[in-house]
């Protein structure tokens, strides 16, 4: 733990090294720090990129003087410098944080390189209600460095000659151990998301939680800090945590080795934190399989095993559109529970009729399919090759037969699909 020369050369995969050294320049006396996920990966020789986007990613910290937004300061910096090209800038002012996608000349002539560069004003956070917004204040970089998740994300390379390798936290000691440890005893009290955040980092690192951070999960769990919980209304889950989670679940999906992560996040207890049906489903492997080879969004089909899928969707803020689709397979799959309801439907055409008639979409019939809805054989069925059945003739054809635009036509073409219908196997 802290502070010595750093282990290794200071070369970021994917990085410009004309970068650092303009980023450098450019920060003049102020403290500069590359931090988190970017040191990590450089000690344990992994290229680190920006999850969502795939770029190169440099996060940074730079202390503030007197109070100052340090950070978009120094992207004002950069856009003066000329040394690179600033593609994008986008400030998030509540926490002094700027994202700026450059694009750098290389070193060796080569071409010019994009890289996502995050700078960060130095600051310390204090939750006042477990899972709230933080009450943030500039600060120093060592209480930039405590307010992080974990400690092996909780280090930093001082940019000095020679770079100074920061480690207040005992971060490397835990890379050794191949563990992840929660950075103090309240992390999963202000911010459960971090859990789900273990549980990615677990996956792809191929870590495992520390005793003592399994600890505080089952003792947070327990005592249930929150003023929410699953059941309650959506709206009484803090402001802007739905979000983060959803955020942490769809990184978890889409961007880690999905089935690694959730079931440790199922052996730890985590999924309680969503939904106590997630928790205790045993099929979420099988049925985010078939999501993927119907080409589902994977949190939707994650949803349908929760105890109430609607609930958590609304908590989690998933966009009106997938809300939508999840409330129709959730009515497809109440509709088929009820055998009288599809009782004499013998044929492809009394299926697509009923299917249609619901004015459900393909979407939600794929989920109900990946869900396991039975009967599982015509709903694939339609799924594949019925809903695709067209007339033997199309409208411009009938037309020229003398069949006038109009109602007439629209149940002339009707009837030649059902007569295709007719004539597929159930």
């Amino acid at each position: 733990m802290g502070q010595c020369d750093f282990p290794l050369p200071l070369l970021l995969p994917g990085v410009p090294s004309t970068l650092l050294d303009l980023l450098l320049e450019c920060a003049g006396t102020r403290q500069l720090a590359i931090v988190g996920g970017a040191v990590r990966d450089l000690l344990l020789h992994r290229v680190h990129s920006d999850p969502w986007r795939g770029l190169p990613d440099v996060d940074l910290v730079v202390e503030a003087d007197a109070g100052e937004a340090a950070a978009l300061w120094l992207a004002q910096a950069l856009e003066r410098s000329g040394g690179s090209e600033v593609l994008a800038c986008r400030e998030h002012g509540a926490y002094g944080t700027v994202e700026i996608t450059l694009q750098c000349a290389s070193a060796e002539q080569g071409p010019p390189q994009t890289v996502l560069v995050d700078v960060a004003t130095a600051r310390r956070e204090r939750y006042p209600q477990p899972a709230g917004k933080p009450q943030v204040e500039f600060a120093g970089l060592h209480d930039d460095l405590a307010r992080r998740d974990f400690s092996i994300n909780a280090m930093a390379v001082l940019l000095d000659q020679p770079p100074q390798l920061l480690d207040p936290h005992g971060g490397q000691a835990d890379l050794a151990l191949r563990q992840l440890r929660f950075l103090h005893a309240e992390s999963v009290r202000d911010d459960p998301s971090r859990v789900l955040r273990a549980a990615r980092y677990a996956a792809r690192l191929g870590f495992v939680l520390a005793e003592c951070s399994h600890a505080q999960l089952r003792g947070a769990l327990a005592a249930w800090p929150w003023p929410w919980r699953p059941g309650d209304p959506p709206g009484q889950a803090p402001p802007g945590l739905g979000s983060r989670l959803r955020m942490e679940l769809q990184l978890l999906l889409e961007h880690e080795p999905w089935p690694q992560a959730l079931a440790a996040l199922q052996q730890w207890g985590g999924l309680t934190l969503l939904d106590a049906g997630l928790q205790n489903d045993q099929h979420w492997l099988r049925r985010l399989r078939w999501g993927g080879r119907l080409g589902l969004p994977p949190l939707l089909v994650l949803l349908m095993g929760a105890h109430d899928p609607m609930a958590l969707a609304q908590r989690l803020q998933i966009p009106q559109r997938q809300q939508r689709q999840l409330q129709a397979a959730l009515l497809l799959r109440q509709r088929l529970a009820d055998p009288q309801v599809t009782l004499g439907f013998t044929t492809p055409l009394a299926w697509t009729r009923w299917l249609e008639g619901l004015r459900i979409s393909p979407e939600a019939v794929a989920l109900a399919l990946a869900a396991s809805v039975a009967p599982r054989r015509p709903l694939l069925r339609w799924w594949l090759r019925w809903r695709h059945c067209r007339a033997v003739e199309t409208a411009q054809q009938l037309m020229l037969q003398g069949v006038p635009p109009g109602p007439e036509l629209g149940l002339r073409l009707r009837a030649l699909r059902e007569q295709r219908l007719l004539e597929e196997r159930l």
